[in-house]
């Protein structure tokens, strides 16, 4: 089977110097180029690529103090801007138009919000302040040449901010605040590797510090802000290694408690309470899914609101901490759930991305517990009934893992013929990362062209208890790549997918599960689909950006000691790319600060050099990943069509 290099927009680019005695020349790539948008007409079926990828909801938002107004990211223009929307609905409004915002947080007071940016997803931020009408703006913090920043938090009062950067040594997050007014900042803690602020105490007494271990992982510190003591709350060994950070956090009232989800000495995190003048650890409430976004709402603390995350469905609850009972929410649509509420109104604004849903925003008064949706995800003409619901499908590996994964089958009405459809095993990164229930425009435009798709969750995601999340770590690196060959066995038997007929997908890390499966396992898959990967992973973990060295030391070990630099050079894609034998499409950013563009490129020479049909989309204005809808628009059409011709082919 032979598939063509795509003609269309097809130049001569050269390869950047890093990774490269001298640029070549004779590497081929498709870059985007100007052409005119086709979106079909609304209500067509199957509809076109486009239509998908122009279906957007709200991203990140969050309640103002006063629950008077959200605030949100949207990406309606292109680009991800700040938006606002009245709490109670109405018409929503733009407030930034400058370079694609990465975060925002109201300030204290709810007159204005601090929000990032930075230039074509090179990650290295400036922060700025703006008025919650959009009226006036100011630059914080400009960015700095090579420093990385994550953003911490907001004092009580509003008049600093807490947030880690690396602008000391370009390679360790330190900890500084910053003055709003003067802009002046000031380190008060050195780091090494990765340490980050995460919360500051309401009497502005302690910021909650965290420090990374492995990718899924941290120990949690409380940083004086007066002495600049840093007090250990939770350290486990490394082998039990414990997160503390990724399911959220809020500070009681009178900041004598930080309650947050742990999984410390246990498989799934668990919602805690933190004494602060004791150093005791209460359990507030368990379950057999991870806990997340835990949230104290309504003044006094009364209402403690968090979601379980069950199989890649997340489950609203409320404990009304006054009458000391749990209450029953109102029923909201499925998918992955966010929260914000404040201690100055009793409401809880629920940001839902479900597989039928890119982005709705929900109110809830938590008194009436009544729901009201705030902004309504645009479907861009598609027909939403004809999404199709995920299944959660759970499988044993040959060596007795359960493993989990999301299933996707298309209807009789999609199908091309009266046989089981191919599938696309589409990997998620990280590694650490989870396939859920949330929209994915890609997904849909497959299932609606008659394609199955499968999101295999493979030991080392997360989600499943502590003790899954670690079963890849270093020398186990290969058997989640092995559990991806477990999986299309597992469906080769169910029968309702055609395994003969599997591509694979995947980008940053699950590229480079593309890269590793088709190498170890040439037979498995007709195709592959390559984003933004690693082919070598000696030189990408050499040179990986500041926040993935934080915790690369865990996940795949010390790349300068000999017994891993060893192993990582036998076991690199790169090392076995001659055993690749079907066509492989790769891409990449040319402002990827994670994985240096040269990890595709050599994967792309290597395989054109051994006579495999290997096109190459490179993006010049892009980082570890597509942002601008115009190069969305481009990349997505063109992968579609290299996976319908590999499909139809067979």
């Amino acid at each position: 089977m032979t598939i063509k290099i795509f003609a269309a927009a097809l130049t001569v680019v050269a390869a950047p110097s890093l990774g490269y005695a001298e640029p070549d020349p004779s590497l081929e790539a498709i870059s985007p180029s100007s052409e005119a948008v086709s979106v079909g007409l609304a209500g067509s079926d199957p509809a076109d690529i486009a239509r998908y990828l122009m279906a957007r909801g709200a991203g990140s938002a969050a309640l103002s103090p006063d629950g008077e107004t959200v605030a949100f990211i949207f990406s309606a223009t292109g680009e991800r801007q700040l938006w606002t929307v009245p709490a109670t609905g109405g018409q929503p409004r733009q407030i930034t138009f400058g370079n694609g915002v990465t975060f925002f947080r109201w300030a204290p007071d709810g007159e204005s919000l601090l929000y990032g940016a930075d230039n074509n997803g090179d990650e290295q931020e400036a922060y700025y302040q703006i008025a919650a009408d959009g009226g006036a703006e100011t630059l914080v913090l400009p960015a700095v040449e090579g420093g990385f920043r994550r953003f911490g938090a907001f004092s009580a009062d509003g008049e600093t901010i807490a947030y880690a950067s690396t602008e000391r040594n370009g390679l360790d997050f330190d900890i500084y605040t910053a003055d709003l007014e003067s802009g002046q900042s000031k380190r008060v803690y050195e780091g090494r590797f990765g340490f980050f602020a995460q919360s500051v105490s309401p009497d502005g007494a302690h910021i909650v510090v965290t420090e990374t271990v492995g990718e899924d992982a941290d120990n949690l510190y409380l940083l004086n802000t007066q002495t600049g003591a840093l007090l250990t709350l939770s350290k486990p060994a490394v082998e039990n290694r414990a997160n503390h950070s990724d399911g959220g956090m809020a500070w009681s009232d009178d900041a004598r408690a930080l309650y947050l989800a742990s999984s410390a000495g246990r498989d799934f995190a668990a919602l805690m309470r933190y004494d602060i003048e004791s150093g005791a650890a209460e359990l507030i409430a368990s379950a057999d899914h991870d806990i997340e976004n835990v949230s104290l709402c309504s003044a006094g603390d009364r209402y403690l609101a968090w979601t379980e995350n069950r199989d890649g469905f997340d489950a609203l609850r409320i404990r009304d901490r006054k009458r000391g009972r749990d209450i029953a929410p109102p029923v909201l649509p499925e998918g992955v759930y966010s929260l914000s509420c404040t201690e100055d109104t009793n409401k809880i604004l629920v940001r839902i991305n479900g597989w039928r849903t890119p982005g709705d925003l929900y109110v809830i008064d938590l008194k009436t517990l009544k729901a009201a949706r705030v902004f309504a995800s645009t479907m861009a003409g598609l027909d939403a009934d004809r999404l199709v619901r995920p299944e959660s499908v759970r499988l044993t590996a040959r060596d007795g893992v359960t493993l989990q994964g999301m299933l996707y089958l298309p209807d009789e009405t999609s199908r091309k013929d009266a046989g089981a459809p191919p599938v696309l095993f589409q990997v998620h990164g990280g590694p650490s990362g989870q396939s859920r229930a949330n929209f994915d425009p890609i997904v849909q435009y497959h299932v609606d062209r008659g394609v199955a798709v499968f999101e295999p969750n493979v030991r080392g995601s997360t989600g499943f208890g502590r003790a899954y999340s670690a079963l890849d770590d270093r020398e186990k690196r290969l058997d989640s790549i092995r559990d991806l060959i477990d999986m299309l066995d597992h469906l080769r038997k169910d029968g309702r997918v055609d395994a003969g007929r599997a591509a694979v997908a995947g980008g940053s890390y699950g590229g480079y599960a593309v890269n590793a499966v088709l190498a170890a396992y040439p037979d498995a898959f007709i195709a592959g689909v390559s984003l933004f990967s690693v082919a070598d992973w000696v030189t990408a973990l050499e040179v990986a950006s500041p926040a993935l060295k934080a915790s690369d030391i865990i996940e795949y070990g010390d790349i300068n000691e000999p017994q891993w630099r060893a192993f990582y050079t036998e076991q690199s894609p790169i090392r076995q790319a001659d055993q690749i034998k079907v066509p492989v499409l790769f891409s990449h950013g040319v402002k990827d600060p994670r994985i240096d563009i040269a990890e595709t490129e050599t994967m792309v020479k290597a395989l054109r050099k051994n006579g495999i049909n290997a096109p190459y989309i490179r993006i010049p204005d892009e980082g570890h990943g597509w942002r601008k809808l115009s190069n969305r628009l481009f990349y997505y059409r063109r992968e579609a069509e290299f996976l319908e011709k590999v499909f139809d082919a067979e």
